[in-house]
């Protein structure tokens, strides 16, 4: 989970003139949040699950603060908030699940209302749901799934990513939907015409087994495989194709997906194409992720295609880099407040054991770096929850006792939350009691897909792996 905050507004209410820092989730705009409200999170989190397991927060000042106090304060806040989630009790618990949900619906700011949802498989079938506009991304992932007659214990094998797609039927996966927001407010505050998709949300393809027993999950696993075929995303020679195509005009789904998954690139992600700086700087790679591994795609001079494989396991840390340029700051926000708008180039660096004791950084520039590196911790996630054999329901961090939270809103009123979130609409004045919602963030997961947590190296922005391998002897 990347976070970051790259700029702050000025912002007023009845009371005066505040500061609003602009949370980015993954790259993209999340929400505006005070100070104020930050430090009463820090509380809460400190009073639920002890000062030593929440990071240190930025301590209050007497004063008000000089443009270069704000811009120090925002640098602290931003790395309090990438501590948050990159500590393996806090980042998934439903403190801070709520919290970002609640502060992206405030800062949307539009009256809540029923919506009508289109949520598309990969071949582009359409199911519709009606949903509230501030519903979790829980929420709409069970309805869908419900709605698609999926079972229940099958819900989280799937995952919400949002798509661009063009004219030519042309798909690029922009993110994947986390639980921290709302699938439609993000859905209408990127830009871009953008599909809610979805997909497969995990890597070993043992999993493939257990969904093929059930004709709805076969079926979206079909679905998927015929359209990575078409995409050539997976690499099919023709007497395969000509099999397959026969297959597909059966009808015969379970004979296709068994076949398709025999073929290379069978459950990888395909990325747009960008530059590496390896085996030399400026290189035009096509990347694709899945099997525990990276692979570049090269095309050499002489028109062959070469491929380079770096294994997760051999992967000792990465890093994301966001490099902003400034072009304006007079542009709306999402609640009609000012933004510094920017354009940007990501990166993702990792530092890979090519030999024993040779360590080597490897960069790759892309729009998708973001979304490159949280499917690289995914795989590192289900990679360390299978060798550690947990198979138990053991998502951390819960509410227990029945203890609630209180969301401060910037005009520093409060609304409480108890574990399961209430729909309750966000101008409400009441802070007392909390009403049984759909949005419930007590509901089932598997904890076979769920998160494990990463760990910062010192001070540096660095992710550690807590797969890596040594290479030994053998190796070589």
């Amino acid at each position: 989970m990347h976070f970051s905050i790259p700029d702050t507004q000025q912002l007023s209410d009845d009371s005066g003139k505040y500061t609003g820092y602009n949370l980015h989730l993954n790259g993209e705009y999340h929400c505006t949040l005070r100070y104020k409200q930050l430090h009463n999170f820090n509380e809460q989190l400190r009073k639920l699950y002890g000062s030593e397991n929440v990071p240190l927060f930025p301590p209050k000042k007497l004063f008000p603060l000089s443009m270069v106090q704000i811009d120090e304060r925002r640098a602290h806040l931003e790395k309090y908030m990438q501590s948050v989630a990159q500590s393996n009790l806090l980042r998934n618990c439903e403190v801070v699940v709520s919290f970002l949900q609640l502060a992206q619906q405030e800062s949307y700011g539009e009256e809540i209302h029923d919506v009508s949802l289109d949520i598309y498989l990969m071949n582009n079938v359409q199911t519709t749901i009606t949903v509230s506009s501030n519903d979790s991304y829980t929420v709409v992932l069970e309805r869908v799934c419900n709605e698609l007659c999926l079972p229940n214990t099958y819900t989280y094998y799937f995952a919400l990513f949002l798509v661009s797609c063009s004219n030519d039927n042309h798909l690029s996966i922009i993110r994947k939907l986390q639980p921290y927001e709302c699938p439609y407010i993000s859905q209408k505050t990127i830009p871009g015409s953008l599909r809610l998709y979805l997909m497969k949300n995990y890597w070993d393809l043992d999993y493939d087994l257990e969904l093929m027993t059930d004709p709805v999950g076969l079926g979206i696993l079909y679905a998927q495989a015929v359209s990575d075929v078409r995409r050539e995303c997976i690499v099919v020679h023709q007497d395969t194709r000509t099999i397959l195509n026969q297959l597909e005009a059966s009808g015969a789904k379970k004979e296709y997906v068994d076949l398709a998954r025999k073929l290379k690139y069978y459950g990888f992600l395909e990325f747009e194409p960008c530059t590496c700086d390896f085996p030399k700087p400026n290189t035009r790679v096509v990347v694709n992720i899945g099997m525990r591994e990276i692979n570049f795609r090269i095309r050499s001079t002489d028109g062959e295609i070469r491929e380079g494989t770096f294994k997760v396991t051999r992967m000792r840390c990465w890093k994301i880099t966001i490099n902003k340029e400034e072009d304006t700051n007079d542009m709306n926000g999402v609640d009609g407040s000012h933004h510094n708008a920017s354009s940007s180039t990501t990166q993702l660096a990792f530092e890979y054991l090519l030999a024993k004791n040779k360590l080597q950084w490897i960069t790759i520039q892309s729009e998708q770096a973001i979304l490159m590196s949280n499917l690289l911790q995914s795989i590192i996630d289900e990679l360390v929850l299978k060798k550690s054999h947990q198979e138990d329901d053991s998502r951390s961090g819960r509410l227990s006792n029945g203890n609630s939270f209180y969301y401060m809103k910037r005009d520093g009123s409060s609304q409480i939350t108890s574990p399961s979130i209430s729909s309750t609409e966000l101008d409400s004045n009441s802070s007392n009691g909390s009403n049984e919602s759909r949005n419930s963030l007590g509901r089932r997961s598997s904890s076979k897909l769920s998160a494990v947590g990463m760990r910062v190296m010192g001070k540096s922005p660095f992710v550690e792996n807590d797969a890596f391998e040594g290479i030994g002897d053998d190796d070589l």
